[in-house]
Protein backbone atom coordinates (compact mmCIF):
# COMPACT_ATOMS: atom_id res chain seq x y z
CA UNK A 1 0.00 0.00 0.00
CA UNK A 2 1.62 3.22 -1.19
CA UNK A 3 0.99 6.40 0.79
CA UNK A 4 2.04 9.79 -0.56
CA UNK A 5 2.81 12.65 1.83
CA UNK A 6 0.86 15.87 1.25
CA UNK A 7 1.41 17.82 4.50
CA UNK A 8 -1.30 20.05 5.93
CA UNK A 9 -0.41 22.81 8.39
CA UNK A 10 -3.65 22.22 10.27
CA UNK A 11 -2.82 20.06 13.27
CA UNK A 12 -1.68 20.26 16.88
CA UNK A 13 -0.91 17.93 19.79
CA UNK A 14 -3.43 15.40 21.05
CA UNK A 15 -5.02 15.93 24.45
CA UNK A 16 -6.30 12.37 24.95
CA UNK A 17 -5.33 8.80 24.02
CA UNK A 18 -5.97 7.78 20.41
CA UNK A 19 -8.83 5.26 20.43
CA UNK A 20 -11.15 6.15 17.52
CA UNK A 21 -11.30 6.03 13.73
CA UNK A 22 -13.62 8.44 11.89
CA UNK A 23 -14.59 8.04 8.23
CA UNK A 24 -15.81 10.98 6.13
CA UNK A 25 -16.62 11.80 2.55
CA UNK A 26 -15.19 15.04 1.18
CA UNK A 27 -18.55 16.34 -0.04
CA UNK A 28 -16.99 18.67 -2.61
CA UNK A 29 -17.15 18.87 -6.40
CA UNK A 30 -13.64 17.47 -6.90
CA UNK A 31 -11.00 15.70 -4.90
CA UNK A 32 -8.46 18.40 -5.70
CA UNK A 33 -10.74 21.08 -4.28
CA UNK A 34 -11.13 19.06 -1.10
CA UNK A 35 -7.40 18.42 -0.75
CA UNK A 36 -6.64 22.08 -1.32
CA UNK A 37 -9.07 23.03 1.44
CA UNK A 38 -7.70 20.42 3.84
CA UNK A 39 -4.21 21.84 3.27
CA UNK A 40 -5.24 25.50 3.50
CA UNK A 41 -4.18 27.25 6.67
CA UNK A 42 -7.00 29.73 6.15
CA UNK A 43 -9.63 26.96 6.04
CA UNK A 44 -8.45 25.54 9.37
CA UNK A 45 -9.55 21.95 8.68
CA UNK A 46 -7.62 18.77 7.95
CA UNK A 47 -7.62 14.99 8.17
CA UNK A 48 -4.92 12.41 8.57
CA UNK A 49 -5.60 10.78 5.21
CA UNK A 50 -7.41 11.35 1.92
CA UNK A 51 -8.32 8.43 -0.33
CA UNK A 52 -8.89 9.32 -3.99
CA UNK A 53 -11.32 7.53 -6.32
CA UNK A 54 -8.51 5.49 -7.92
CA UNK A 55 -7.29 4.28 -4.52
CA UNK A 56 -4.37 6.68 -4.15
CA UNK A 57 -3.80 7.52 -0.49
CA UNK A 58 -2.46 10.87 0.68
CA UNK A 59 -1.27 11.48 4.23
CA UNK A 60 -1.85 15.05 5.36
CA UNK A 61 -1.16 14.74 9.11
CA UNK A 62 0.95 12.24 11.08
CA UNK A 63 -1.14 9.74 13.03
CA UNK A 64 0.18 10.81 16.42
CA UNK A 65 -0.95 14.40 15.85
CA UNK A 66 -4.43 15.92 16.25
CA UNK A 67 -6.01 16.68 12.86
CA UNK A 68 -9.06 18.95 12.66
CA UNK A 69 -11.80 16.87 11.06
CA UNK A 70 -14.50 15.97 13.59
CA UNK A 71 -15.75 19.39 14.66
CA UNK A 72 -18.37 19.58 17.41
CA UNK A 73 -19.07 15.92 18.08
CA UNK A 74 -19.39 13.20 20.70
CA UNK A 75 -19.35 9.42 21.00
CA UNK A 76 -19.91 7.17 24.00
CA UNK A 77 -19.78 10.23 26.26
CA UNK A 78 -16.47 11.55 24.92
CA UNK A 79 -15.98 14.95 23.30
CA UNK A 80 -12.97 16.60 21.60
CA UNK A 81 -12.92 13.63 19.27
CA UNK A 82 -10.14 15.22 17.21
CA UNK A 83 -7.84 14.42 20.12
CA UNK A 84 -9.00 10.81 20.20
CA UNK A 85 -9.26 9.88 16.53
CA UNK A 86 -7.67 9.34 13.17
CA UNK A 87 -9.72 10.92 10.39
CA UNK A 88 -9.96 9.55 6.85
CA UNK A 89 -11.51 11.69 4.10
CA UNK A 90 -12.82 9.66 1.15
CA UNK A 91 -13.20 11.60 -2.09
CA UNK A 92 -16.92 11.51 -2.90
CA UNK A 93 -19.37 14.30 -3.69
CA UNK A 94 -21.97 12.85 -1.35
CA UNK A 95 -25.28 14.57 -0.76
CA UNK A 96 -24.02 17.98 -1.91
CA UNK A 97 -22.74 16.74 -5.30
CA UNK A 98 -24.96 13.85 -6.43
CA UNK A 99 -24.83 12.25 -9.86
CA UNK A 100 -26.86 13.73 -12.72
CA UNK A 101 -29.69 11.29 -11.98
CA UNK A 102 -29.84 12.46 -8.37
CA UNK A 103 -28.27 9.34 -6.91
CA UNK A 104 -25.40 9.49 -4.48
CA UNK A 105 -22.11 8.98 -6.35
CA UNK A 106 -20.74 5.46 -6.05
CA UNK A 107 -17.55 4.65 -4.19
CA UNK A 108 -15.30 2.94 -6.78
CA UNK A 109 -13.96 -0.53 -6.01
CA UNK A 110 -10.33 0.62 -6.03
CA UNK A 111 -11.18 3.32 -3.51
CA UNK A 112 -12.98 1.01 -1.09
CA UNK A 113 -10.17 -1.56 -1.34
CA UNK A 114 -7.70 1.19 -0.41
CA UNK A 115 -9.88 2.35 2.49
CA UNK A 116 -10.02 -1.21 3.82
CA UNK A 117 -6.23 -1.63 3.60
CA UNK A 118 -5.63 1.75 5.21
CA UNK A 119 -8.04 1.04 8.07
CA UNK A 120 -6.55 -2.39 8.70
CA UNK A 121 -3.10 -0.83 8.93
CA UNK A 122 -4.30 1.81 11.38
CA UNK A 123 -6.04 -0.81 13.53
CA UNK A 124 -2.82 -2.84 13.64
CA UNK A 125 -0.93 0.17 15.04
CA UNK A 126 -3.41 1.64 17.53
CA UNK A 127 -5.73 0.18 20.22
CA UNK A 128 -9.01 1.21 18.58
CA UNK A 129 -12.04 -0.86 19.69
CA UNK A 130 -14.49 -2.03 17.02
CA UNK A 131 -17.18 0.01 18.78
CA UNK A 132 -15.22 3.22 18.16
CA UNK A 133 -14.99 3.00 14.37
CA UNK A 134 -17.53 5.57 13.24
CA UNK A 135 -18.79 7.77 10.46
CA UNK A 136 -18.94 11.54 10.78
CA UNK A 137 -22.73 11.33 10.89
CA UNK A 138 -22.54 8.97 13.88
CA UNK A 139 -20.63 11.49 15.99
CA UNK A 140 -22.39 14.63 14.73
CA UNK A 141 -25.90 13.44 13.79
CA UNK A 142 -27.49 16.89 13.82
CA UNK A 143 -24.86 18.33 11.45
CA UNK A 144 -23.40 15.67 9.19
CA UNK A 145 -24.51 12.96 6.75
CA UNK A 146 -21.16 11.48 5.71
CA UNK A 147 -19.91 9.03 4.63
CA UNK A 148 -23.53 8.46 3.67
CA UNK A 149 -25.98 5.63 3.33
CA UNK A 150 -24.17 4.55 0.14
CA UNK A 151 -20.98 3.71 2.06
CA UNK A 152 -20.43 -0.08 2.39
CA UNK A 153 -20.23 -0.44 6.16
CA UNK A 154 -21.30 -4.10 6.06
CA UNK A 155 -18.41 -4.92 3.74
CA UNK A 156 -15.95 -3.19 6.05
CA UNK A 157 -17.34 -5.10 9.02
CA UNK A 158 -16.64 -8.29 7.09
CA UNK A 159 -13.00 -7.15 7.00
CA UNK A 160 -13.00 -6.61 10.79
CA UNK A 161 -13.46 -2.85 10.49
CA UNK A 162 -16.45 -2.09 12.70
CA UNK A 163 -19.30 -4.38 13.73
CA UNK A 164 -22.37 -5.67 11.93
CA UNK A 165 -25.15 -7.32 13.96
CA UNK A 166 -26.35 -10.83 13.24
CA UNK A 167 -30.05 -11.44 13.67
CA UNK A 168 -32.82 -9.23 15.01
CA UNK A 169 -33.09 -7.53 18.36
CA UNK A 170 -35.97 -6.75 20.68
CA UNK A 171 -38.46 -4.57 18.79
CA UNK A 172 -39.92 -3.38 22.10
CA UNK A 173 -36.61 -2.01 23.44
CA UNK A 174 -36.68 1.82 23.77
CA UNK A 175 -34.75 3.19 20.81
CA UNK A 176 -33.23 6.09 22.76
CA UNK A 177 -31.71 3.67 25.24
CA UNK A 178 -30.29 1.45 22.50
CA UNK A 179 -28.81 4.37 20.59
CA UNK A 180 -27.28 5.79 23.76
CA UNK A 181 -25.78 2.38 24.57
CA UNK A 182 -24.20 2.29 21.11
CA UNK A 183 -22.69 5.74 21.57
CA UNK A 184 -25.02 8.26 19.95
CA UNK A 185 -25.89 11.63 21.40
CA UNK A 186 -29.69 11.35 21.56
CA UNK A 187 -30.46 14.96 22.49
CA UNK A 188 -31.99 15.24 19.00
CA UNK A 189 -33.51 11.79 18.79
CA UNK A 190 -34.76 12.07 15.21
CA UNK A 191 -31.27 13.09 14.05
CA UNK A 192 -29.74 10.19 15.98
CA UNK A 193 -32.20 7.74 14.39
CA UNK A 194 -31.41 9.15 10.95
CA UNK A 195 -27.67 8.74 11.52
CA UNK A 196 -28.24 5.21 12.79
CA UNK A 197 -30.26 4.35 9.68
CA UNK A 198 -27.56 5.71 7.37
CA UNK A 199 -25.18 3.15 8.78
CA UNK A 200 -27.25 0.10 9.69
CA UNK A 201 -30.50 0.51 7.70
CA UNK A 202 -29.26 2.29 4.55
CA UNK A 203 -32.29 1.28 2.51
CA UNK A 204 -34.42 3.59 4.66
CA UNK A 205 -33.26 6.96 6.00
CA UNK A 206 -36.23 8.87 7.37
CA UNK A 207 -35.61 9.39 11.10
CA UNK A 208 -38.84 7.62 12.00
CA UNK A 209 -38.95 5.23 14.94
CA UNK A 210 -40.88 1.98 14.51
CA UNK A 211 -40.48 -1.71 15.36
CA UNK A 212 -37.90 -2.25 12.63
CA UNK A 213 -35.73 0.60 13.91
CA UNK A 214 -36.12 -0.48 17.55
CA UNK A 215 -35.22 -4.08 16.73
CA UNK A 216 -32.21 -3.12 14.65
CA UNK A 217 -30.94 -0.63 17.26
CA UNK A 218 -31.24 -3.25 20.00
CA UNK A 219 -29.35 -5.76 17.83
CA UNK A 220 -26.50 -3.28 17.28
CA UNK A 221 -26.47 -2.37 20.99
CA UNK A 222 -26.13 -6.06 21.84
CA UNK A 223 -23.29 -6.46 19.35
CA UNK A 224 -21.55 -3.43 20.85
CA UNK A 225 -21.99 -4.78 24.36
CA UNK A 226 -20.42 -8.08 23.29
CA UNK A 227 -17.70 -6.52 21.14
Amino acid sequence: MKITKRPSPNFNDRKAPLDMLVLHYTGMETGEAAIERLCSEEAGVSAHYVVREDGEILQLVEEDKRAWHAGVSSWQGDEDLNSRSIGIEIVNGGHDWPDADGRLPAYPEAQIAAVISLCQGILSRWPIPQTRIVGHSDIAPSRKADPGEHFPWQRLAGEKIGLWPLGAGDASAPVAGSLHAIGYNVADLRAAITAFQRRWMPERVDGVEDEAVRGRADAVAQAYSAG
